[in-house]
């Protein structure tokens, strides 16, 4: 059953902050929209066009493309905006505390964290219909930017930014996977058990739909006259964020750092940022150290900021939870099941969900849960403490690599998520993640670890019966199984140490003679010939 009660505390994520005095947690009033938007590329003409203007369309001249053809036809002004504010609001501070977007700022005047605040009203002043109608008009089209996942949703994530300006390599709209056989097989009948494929966005995970955000307001701000102009942008990195990082800045131009663990990413992984000519630092330590190191870099010199600290990914990040619902027809999930790492991901989901809930595209949000490693589970160690204490952690290695953060930045995020939404943190030891994935692997899958990880969680759910077999339930897998494919090898040729590889499934070596091929298959097929 999803949740239905909201912590107090969400009216300050999403509300516009005049006047003050509105009462918390309060649904802003909808206005039904007197026009409806028809056109993917004119939010403000929303009548149909007549049959023989239709007739008379013609395909844009040979010598222009995709996006000087858009600029051809801006969309009007809609008076939308969004800035950065306080995460939380500090209980002493400066309630007018805010900074335009178009500011270098990754901390408030308190020193913590920011988050990116939407004028509600002014989206409020069309319906929850209205925006369904206009955003499902513009899925799968090539009209820029709408072509994109992200940028579909323009208006929701940053509504002021020129579409010259928007870097996009087509992310997002990935495949919502209906693991059928799964739910029938492993978790007792479960008919409506999905998937959510990221991992298939251009750099094989979840990080291109943040990355094309801020990447763009990157390009923003390097055309704009800036006392100290960007000369690049840098992250620390397990892997995934480098890759998108890179790819984004290699499209537009600009150039990208990369701090990554040493001997503890893929080769898959590596090899990404390198072909995408980023100057890549192997450093001697883990993601913290990583993450200590780029902080202190990007404060003495003129490189951006690409980590998650910085809340423009998450405006990215969230369109993969209203994706979710234009996939239901805009019906909400029960459950949304998210892998978690820096933890950033699990607020943007449930961001994503309560936007859409607050301006009436949505009538509630779904219960989330966030699914740790063992090996780096700080959230679901302060989650069993019942939220008394956070304490980092050293975090031991996993296969679950993306997700090995043990002082997680966007921990506060993760919490108010979490508590909005009446939501469970769960854990899964190595055995029971690989066991996972390969599990999933048998029914047609070719997950990443992180999958297994909130596939486990969801095993010992069902389990537990905390979630029901009737209940529509989707996973977030968050990367391409392809970036993990090592210790798929290791796995089915059962080399992990102190682990019985219960799914392994390794070639069978067989001589070139007929006779000894068919004593194979019949003993593989025993029973069934």
């Amino acid at each position: 059953m999803a949740a239905t009660a909201h912590a107090s505390s969400m009216s300050f994520l999403l509300s516009h902050p005049q006047p003050r005095s509105a009462t918390p947690g309060t649904r802003l009033p909808l206005r039904p929209a007197a026009r409806r938007v028809r056109c993917a590329t004119d939010a403000a003409v929303p009548t149909a066009q007549p049959a023989a203007a239709a007739s008379t369309k013609h395909r844009r001249a040979a010598d222009e493309n995709i996006r000087e053809e858009a600029a051809r036809h801006p969309a009007p002004k809609q008076g939308l905006s969004a800035w950065y504010e306080p995460f939380p609001p500090a209980p002493n501070g400066d309630p007018n505390e805010r900074y335009s977007l178009d500011e270098i700022v990754y901390r408030s005047s308190s020193g913590g964290l920011l988050d990116v605040r939407h004028d509600m009203e002014a989206l409020a002043r069309f319906s929850g219909a209205y925006w369904r109608d206009l955003f499902d008009s513009r899925v799968g089209r090539t009209t820029w930017p709408y072509g994109s996942g992200v940028w579909s949703k323009k208006e929701f994530v940053l509504p002021e930014i020129d579409p010259d300006h928007i870097v996009s390599l087509f992310e997002g709209n990935s495949n919502l996977f209906w693991a059928e056989r799964l739910g029938r097989d492993r978790l007792g009948g479960m008919n409506d058990l999905w998937v959510k494929h990221c991992g298939i966005s251009h750099t094989g995970s979840f990080k291109d739909l943040g990355m094309t955000v801020l990447v763009s307001q990157v390009n923003r701000l390097r055309r704009a006259p800036l006392s100290r102009p960007i000369a690049g942008v840098g992250c620390a990195s397990t892997g995934d964020t480098s890759a998108a990082l890179s790819a984004y800045c290699a499209a537009a131009g600009i150039p990208a750092i990369v701090f990554l663990p040493a001997n503890r990413i893929s080769l898959e992984q590596l090899i990404q940022p390198i072909a995408n000519g980023a100057t890549v630092l192997s450093l001697d330590t883990d993601f913290d150290g990583c993450m200590r190191l780029i902080r202190e870099v990007t404060a003495e010199l003129p490189i951006y900021l690409a980590n998650s600290l910085n809340s423009l990914r998450l405006e990215g990040q969230k369109t993969a939870a209203i994706e979710i619902l234009q996939q239901f027809d805009w019906e909400v999930p029960d459950w949304v099941i998210v892998p978690g790492g820096n933890l950033g991901n699990i607020y943007a989901f449930y961001k994503g969900f309560e936007m859409c809930r607050v301006l009436g595209l949505a009538d509630r949000v779904p219960r989330l849960v966030c699914a740790q490693a063992a090996n780096a589970n700080p959230l679901y160690s302060y989650y069993k403490s019942g939220w008394t204490e956070f304490q980092p952690q050293v975090a031991k290695p996993t296969f679950a690599s993306a997700i090995q953060i043990g002082d997680p930045v966007s921990v506060d995020r993760a919490v108010v998520a979490l508590k909005a939404t009446n939501g469970i943190v769960e854990e899964a030891t190595e055995e029971e993640l690989m066991n996972a994935m390969s599990l999933a692997d048998r029914t047609g899958m070719f997950a990443c670890p992180h999958t297994g990880v909130a596939l486990a969680a969801l095993f010992k759910l069902r389990d537990q019966r905390v979630i029901g077999s009737n209940e529509r339930v989707v996973v977030v897998s968050t990367a391409h199984g392809l970036k993990f494919s090592q210790s798929k090898i290791d796995y089915h040729d059962s080399k992990i140490e102190d682990m019985a590889c219960k799914y392994a499934n390794p070639p069978v070596s067989v001589k070139a003679d007929f006779g000894a091929v068919m004593d194979v298959l019949k003993k593989r097929l025993k029973g069934k010939l």
